[in-house]
């Protein structure tokens, strides 16, 4: 049974629904048939998140489990929000609450707008085997999730991880993993270029040609046609 909050919350989002928006989700995300869609801007979601803090994780689990996209999405940013002011034990909880429901992380933007601030924290603290463990998933988004967590330790300047998995993961046979591969590589170089240059020296040839353009986007032109043109 819905809490008043988390009725109110679920009001809030049609309240906001954009039918141009959801238009535009149909197009670009990569649905299951029940999945339903109601076409909220992320700052919208993201606001009516930050105005939940007495929700419960009770009330936060059935948003995630809920066939509707951005109920699931705007579950993530409120563990998000809460991963933020969390320490110690009630960080794990968080952590331990997110990996028990990646099955309902099922999207490309849900990985993209929960792994880096909900998984991410937890990892500057804790221990990687995480990653290894998403990695080897059968599910798509675990890998995804795996791959962009490491966000969070690119903007601390620790690249090894990602580097290990973008090889680790090079031979995935999912395009979205690809991409998100070149999308941390090209964080990286956002951040010490050299390192994705002397990276792409030596790996370039096992690397899937979308990594490479991705890893290469802000790369001077004649850097870039070096490897693009190569793969």
């Amino acid at each position: 049974m819905a809490t008043g909050t988390l009725g109110r919350l679920r009001a809030e989002l049609r309240d906001h629904a954009e039918p141009a928006v959801r238009e535009q989700l149909v197009r670009v995300l990569s649905r299951a048939e029940d999945d339903e869609l109601l076409g909220v801007r992320v700052p919208v979601m993201r606001q009516l998140a930050r105005r939940c803090p007495e929700l419960s994780l009770q009330d936060v689990d059935l948003l995630l489990r809920s066939r509707v996209h951005e109920e699931r999405f705007t579950a993530l940013l409120i563990l998000a929000e809460r991963m933020r002011g969390a320490r110690g034990d009630d960080r794990k909880t968080l952590v331990d609450f997110y990996l028990a429901r990646t099955d309902c992380v099922d999207n490309w933007d849900l990985v993209d707008g929960s792994a880096h601030v909900v998984l991410g924290p937890w990892l500057l603290d804790g221990s990687l085997d995480v990653l290894d463990e998403l990695a080897a998933s059968p599910w798509l988004w675990d890998r995804r999730i795996a791959v962009v967590a490491t966000l969070a330790l690119i903007r601390a300047g620790r690249f090894e991880p990602t580097l290990r998995l973008v090889l680790r993961l090079r031979r995935d046979p999912e395009p979205l993993i690809h991409k998100a591969l070149g999308w941390m590589l090209r964080e990286i170089g956002r951040r010490d270029e050299q390192v994705i240059v002397d990276f792409l020296d030596r790996n370039l040839a096992g690397l899937p040609r979308i990594t490479v353009r991705y890893a290469t986007e802000r790369l001077a032109p004649d850097k870039r046609a070096r490897y693009v043109k190569t793969r």
